[in-house]
């Protein structure tokens, strides 16, 4: 029987007289990879931002991994690995020495070369952040998420801004990190990508959950109501095609 790793009942968020996040509810699966998907001000972030212990809630619980997020915050911590954005790192330092730095945050010993090998940016040990393209700077906060030895980590549009390559090199990330059992939860506003990664997704709107289902569960409700596409469906995309042509290999400078 599958367990759920993250439980969340009747979340609420409010600021005031504005509710961000209106009791919704939903469990995350161990092992599996959920996307959390939504407009701009849907409470998606808010949502997740509870869940990583960044931001109090106004109602309703959340367990992580079996801890009680009221009662055992710490612990959830350091069970969970949160992406940075890029203004979370220090640009002049090398990647060897911010993972250090990371470690030391964790009390954690971990082998630098290691960790960057699991992202393929061994090469770049001993650039400096600000000297990354945009690929390898996503590939690098995906890999200090790991350096707790986390059982969730979470994602946030981890792929935004980059070229079909480093997109797709990304995915291929994503999903091996995933087969050596460690749950995801991402968000994004690349619905081929969320169809591509994720087990399940959740669909926030105004603050609620409007619908949650696999993809495929979700695209033949819609097919059921009758809906058509207005261009006939191929069996390749303009994305496939581009990578097709150029290439699969990464292009980095």
């Amino acid at each position: 029987m599958e367990k759920a790793i993250i439980s969340v009942k009747g979340l609420e968020k409010s600021y005031g007289h504005f509710h961000a996040v209106k009791g919704i509810s939903f469990d995350v699966m161990e092992g599996e990879i959920f996307g959390l998907l939504g407009p701009n001000g849907a409470g998606k972030s808010t949502t997740l931002e509870i869940i990583e212990t960044l931001r109090t809630k106004s109602a309703g619980s959340i367990t992580v991994d079996g801890f009680d997020i009221d009662t055992h915050p710490e612990e959830i911590k350091k069970r969970i690995g949160v992406q940075l954005q890029s203004s979370g790192y220090y640009p002049g330092l090398n990647l060897v020495q911010l993972i250090q730095l990371f470690s030391g945050l964790y009390n954690r010993k971990v082998d630098p070369m290691q960790l960057l090998d699991s992202v393929n940016l061994r090469d770049k040990a001993k650039n400096k952040y600000k000297e990354l393209s945009g690929g390898q700077k996503q590939r690098f906060s995906i890999a200090t998420t790991l350096i707790n030895d986390p059982r969730i980590i979470f994602l946030d549009e981890p792929t935004t801004g980059l070229d079909p390559q480093a997109r797709r090199n990304l995915w291929d990330l994503i999903l091996d990190i995933r087969k050596k059992g460690t749950t995801i939860i991402i968000t994004t506003h690349y619905m081929d990508e969320a169809e591509i990664l994720c087990d399940r997704v959740a669909i926030v709107d105004s603050g609620n959950i409007v619908s949650l289902a696999t993809p495929d569960q979700l695209i033949d409700d819609l097919v059921a109501t009758g809906f058509e596409r207005a261009k006939d469906v191929k069996k390749a995309n303009l994305e496939d095609v581009f990578i097709n042509l150029t290439g699969k290999a990464l292009r980095e400078a």
